[in-house]
């Protein structure tokens, strides 16, 4: 199922492809690893931008219904109050056709007391109608509103599709470009690959422990903590998708997301509003089941479980795996079940 941070209005003005280098032309490994890691990294931001794009979709058409029932409560009201001034007006033209004015009803009658009694209560059922007139006024007026505030909803839910369709192009072209980098390699190249890419994660973790934080982070989960991790481990080895959140595939919001959701809290679709709505804890103070969100644009998140590991869906081609937390630049860490 494809799900729901802001609309990026860059995108509609940047979706061309990066040139990829000549492919006669001879380069290191290192220089395709980046390459590659570059592509799937504008791949995967271009994806959370999506993902939220979705969100802020839900949340619109959720008002224009909203609105739109507002509305028809309020036009029902309206109904109801028209009949109501209706009922008034006939019964104060019948009650007081042919009579005298108040006034010299009270200087003609055999009972001044009563004639008062009747004055007030003519003004009463004057000042009853005007109400009325009044609340019909406010009420038709506020049904108005609303369907116009529905209006204008619709019309940036149209340009929300836009912006689907133009980040939808976005990734699929960066994933098919870093595809195409890949498929030059030689079988040999990429046994290469992924012995660096292994080596480079595995000295990044060293110095990570090195910092002293390994033996500083906590090593117990909270009780919502250890059923996130345990729907994330169920998780393991299924594929990586952009934009879903399960069952059968992840991007890696979309796995954080809906590890925390099925222990009971609901946290933000993407890795940014994770970083932004949820408490930040001091890595060193972190515990399993925290999420570990990397890159200085907040652009990745996985989930920590304990021993300097984390669980994360990395990218295309790549299914969701267990990995060392040092792996990529940590930004900083979130706490879900704070």
């Amino acid at each position: 199922m494809v799900a729901a941070v802001s609309l990026a209005c860059a995108l509609a003005a940047t979706a061309h492809v990066p040139a990829l280098a000549d492919p006669k032309t001879p380069r290191t490994l290192t220089e395709v690893r980046g390459e590659i890691q570059r592509l799937y990294r504008d791949a995967e931001v271009a994806t959370e931008k999506y993902n939220d794009t979705e969100e802020k979709l839900t949340r619109q058409r959720k008002r224009v219904t909203s609105l739109n029932a507002e509305a028809d409560r309020a036009e029902a009201k309206v109904a109801r109050l028209t009949t109501q001034v209706g009922a008034a007006a006939r019964a104060q033209y019948r009650g007081g056709g042919g009579e005298l004015p108040p006034e010299l009803q009270f200087l003609f009658a055999a009972d001044p007391e009563r004639a008062l009694d009747a004055a007030a209560l003519a003004r009463q059922a004057q000042q009853a109608t005007a109400d009325l007139l009044a609340t019909l006024t406010t009420t038709r007026q506020k049904a108005r509103d609303r369907r116009d505030d529905a209006s204008a909803e619709l019309i940036r839910i149209r340009t929300s599709h836009r912006t689907l369709g133009t980040q939808r192009k976005k990734i699929e072209q960066r994933i098919a470009a870093a595809k195409k980098s890949e498929s030059r390699l030689e079988a040999q190249q990429r046994s290469q690959l992924a012995a660096l890419e292994k080596k480079e994660a595995v000295e990044a973790q060293a110095k990570w422990k090195r910092s002293g934080n390994a033996q500083r982070v906590g090593t117990t989960a909270g009780p919502a903590g250890r059923k996130a991790i345990a729907f994330a481990t169920r998780q393991i080895g299924k594929p990586y998708v952009w934009g879903a959140e399960g069952p059968d595939s992840f991007d890696c919001s979309g796995l954080t997301s809906q590890a925390w959701l099925h222990a009971g809290v609901a946290i933000p679709r993407t890795s940014q509003e994770q970083w932004r709505q949820l408490k930040h804890v001091p890595v060193a103070g972190m515990r399993p089941g925290d999420l570990i969100i990397y890159f200085a644009d907040a652009t990745h998140v996985g989930i920590y479980i304990g021993g300097g590991q984390i669980i994360q869906a990395p990218r295309p081609g790549r299914s969701v795996y267990v990995s060392p937390v040092a792996s990529m630049p940590i930004l900083g860490v979130v706490r879900p079940d704070a």
